[in-house]
């Protein structure tokens, strides 16, 4: 046993009895086919969530969640942290405009300051929100004192890239640039008023990104104490499961910087539904068995914890209520919902755990759970709009003047003919996608574009194509 763990082992005398285990669900709304939000709160309702979280302080749907059992956080937006973060009155003002409106009534529990912060570092400016965090933080918390609320806990949602290593867990520790300077004011402000760390965790990129050496079974708790299970060489502790490596990574890294007993709360986990060709894993199968395995393990009773923490209860929140449209990015960014837009289930869960996983309908087989080798093209997707898929392809060749991503378009070159919108916009869609992959371009094109590995290609004319 490492010296580390009798560290850690405090924690055990403390009460979590009042925290509830209630699972929680992400509400955002980046997409422009969703229901109302007073359909969105009777959908959550019904699907008996013991917690909302909003990206936001959105005044109809705080205004809704009026009089239900419902636990709510809400957040600053990352673009208001260093105004509040340098002026007291601007924090009271947040909290008179944002929280006293609805409170009690509406039962805020969690005000989150800003969102994974600490992951933007490609400005000064980026850089300066990272130092102005801790400050915003305070005042909001001295705003709320003044109002004599208690009751609600104040933090920001940090993303796993805060540490510098996670493997093995009692290795970690947090990235250099931001242990002392923010994490450890940070770390200082959480114990002091006894909150969370708030953090999103996402076993999926970990495995996603390293599929021979990181079994599936083990990223979906389908591991055991025979087969799936690591054993960390620092501290001697078993591993059958992703998620429990990556929360005590985050403790150890706590631990290291003289705060081993702040609590855990997960603001976001899942597993995506659908993704891009090059996004191995990410099938409706492997969604429901992340989701279903994660929610019997947090409801426990007794809690389960972590093998680092055992017995202690992790207040989760998932990702997502709905699949989101609009979200930019790779294909899974799309695809994390537990409904359809229209409301219907993308598959079978129950957030109280209750259900007996065996009581489950079969689900259809994974075809997609090893990385894709071959060409991909990138393809007007069904169903869009023409006067959409016209502007695209204007607005994509006239700013791609110059670097050759239409040439082959121009009347008498060779994917001129047959005159054709989706045609033209597909071999547009697949030359830029090809020429910029290496640059973050991605297959998306506001939702036009779809990938596929059917070569589109016609008479002399060759589609550009990415080679994974």
């Amino acid at each position: 046993m490492g010296p580390l763990l009798f560290f850690l082992f405090p924690l055990l005398g403390l009460s979590f009895a009042e925290i509830s285990s209630k699972i929680g669900i992400n509400y955002g709304q980046l997409g422009n086919n969703l229901p109302s939000p007073n359909s969105s709160i009777e959908l959550i309702k019904s699907m008996n969530a013991g917690r909302v979280k909003l990206y936001d302080a959105n005044p109809e749907i705080l205004n809704l969640l009026s009089g239900t059992n419902l636990q709510v956080s809400i957040m600053v937006p990352n673009s208001e942290i260093s105004t509040i973060a340098s002026n007291q009155a601007k924090a009271d003002e947040w909290v008179r405009n944002n929280v006293l409106p609805y409170y009690p009534q509406t039962m805020i529990r969690y005000l989150l300051v800003g969102n994974e912060v600490l992951s933007y570092n490609s400005s000064d400016q980026d850089r300066q929100m990272w130092l102005d965090l801790v400050p915003a933080m305070t005042k909001i918390k001295s705003s709320l004192k003044a109002q004599n609320i208690t009751n609600i806990k104040v933090g920001t949602p940090l993303a796993m890239d805060v540490l510098q290593s996670t493997f093995p867990p009692s290795n970690s520790m947090f990235r250099p640039d931001i242990s002392n300077s923010v994490m450890a004011p940070m770390l200082r402000f959480l114990n002091r008023t006894n909150s969370f760390m708030f953090i999103d965790v996402y076993p999926f990129f970990p495995w996603s990104s390293n599929t021979t050496n990181i079994s599936l079974d083990f990223a979906l708790f389908r591991g055991n104490n025979n087969t799936d299970y690591y054993t960390d060489p620092g501290s001697g502790l078993i591993y059958t499961n992703l998620l429990d490596q990556m929360l005590d990574s985050l403790i150890y890294a706590m631990a290291k910087l003289g705060y081993p007993n702040i609590r855990l709360l997960i603001t976001e986990t899942g597993w995506p539904n659908s993704g891009d060709i090059e996004q191995p894993g990410a099938n409706l199968h492997n969604a429901a068995t992340y989701n279903r395995n994660l929610i019997h393990r947090m409801v426990a009773k007794p809690p389960l914890g972590t093998p680092a923490r055992p017995g202690v209860v992790i207040p989760t929140f998932i990702f997502s209520l709905f699949d989101e449209n609009q979200k930019t990015g790779s294909g899974t960014e799309r695809h994390w919902g537990l409904l359809h837009a229209d409301g219907t289930p993308i598959y079978d869960i129950d957030l109280t755990g209750k259900r007996p996983l065996e009581d489950y309908e079969p689900l259809p087989e994974a075809n997609n759970n090893s990385p894709y080798k071959g060409s991909v093209w990138c393809v007007v997707a069904k169903g869009v709009n023409n006067d959409e898929l016209s502007s695209a392809l204007n607005n994509l060749c006239n700013s791609s003047a110059g670097n050759g991503t239409c040439d082959a378009l121009s009347p008498g070159k060779e994917c001129y003919e047959p005159v054709s919108e989706i045609l033209h916009a597909s071999y547009a869609f697949s030359s830029y996608w090809a020429k910029f992959r290496s640059h973050g371009a991605t297959c998306y094109f506001n939702g036009l574009a779809e990938q596929t590995t059917v070569d589109p290609s016609h008479g002399s004319c060759k589609f550009p194509s990415v080679t994974l």
